[in-house]
């Protein structure tokens, strides 16, 4: 299991730096990687949400700097779980309110990323 949560996670980083770009935004898809990577394992497996997984959404949240911000991270959340089998979109929805903070759009496979605003 931990094997697998492990090999999820590489998954998704490299999926992530690899598929989403810079977008003229201040955020990096690396540094987006860096921040949420922690969640994989509970929106594969769900269980209790990570302290850390929280702590990297807050952070996303407070270092997003507008619209571009938003539209590059959704961007690249949406790429790099796009390339991830056993995704559970429900509990990604759900990470925003289980960590106590909000999310001006919601991750689902039909995302249309360019209409966040």
């Amino acid at each position: 299991m931990a094997a697998l949560k492990m090999a999820c996670t590489a998954v998704l980083v490299c999926v992530m730096l690899v598929v989403a770009a810079h977008v003229d935004a201040t955020l990096t898809c690396r540094e987006i990687t860096n921040l949420l990577s922690p969640c994989v394992g509970y929106v594969i497996f769900g269980g209790t949400v990570p302290t850390i997984c929280c702590d990297g959404i807050k952070a996303l949240n407070a270092a997003s700097n507008g619209t571009a911000d938003d539209r590059a991270a959704c961007s690249c959340i949406k790429k790099g779980l796009s390339g991830i089998p056993g995704i559970n979109y429900n509990l990604v929805g759900t990470l925003p309110e289980t960590c106590g903070t909000t999310c001006p759009y919601k991750i689902t496979p039909t995302t249309d990323c360019s209409k966040v605003d």
